[in-house]
């Protein structure tokens, strides 16, 4: 990481990551951040799913870097919750394909514009007007394990 980022002055961001232990030490050498991601679990069946492997990533970063997740977005729900889990940003790849493999660039748009309207209305039913009010006070499993 260190030998990369020193080829460039754009923010190199480390994809594939599922443990802690990688994420501190992409952070720890000098990436701008990290891209939860198991590449679709293709490689190894028993791959954690991503956003089972989030919470760890974030709290092992301490905010040093961004973390974006990558894998396993399908609804607008999956968005919600991912961002309330600390993610910066999250990718969509699959369904997007899928649009474009069924209409184009009119699937691509209607994806998109399907999951943004799934986004909206989660937000608006968790109460939250910005994406800023997402937090971890909207996932079930934390006020459960706090109770």
């Amino acid at each position: 990481m260190e030998w990369l980022c020193s080829l460039t002055d754009l923010p190199v961001l480390l994809k594939g990551v599922v443990h802690p232990d990688d994420a501190r030490q992409a952070a720890d050498t000098g990436a701008a951040g990290v891209i939860v991601s198991n590449h679709g679990g293709r490689q190894l069946d028993t791959a954690p799913a991503t956003i089972d492997a989030l919470p760890a990533i974030v709290e092992a970063v301490d905010g040093k870097v961004e973390v974006l997740i990558d894998g396993g977005i399908r609804r607008g729900t999956d968005v919600v919750k991912a961002l309330a889990y600390g993610a910066k940003a999250v990718a969509v790849g699959r369904p997007v394909l899928w649009g474009l493999a069924a209409a184009g660039q009119s699937g691509v748009e209607k994806v998109l514009d399907i999951l943004r309207f799934e986004v909206d209305l989660a937000m608006g039913l968790c109460g939250c007007a910005t994406v800023g009010e997402i937090g971890q006070d909207l996932l079930g499993r934390r006020i459960m394990d706090s109770a």
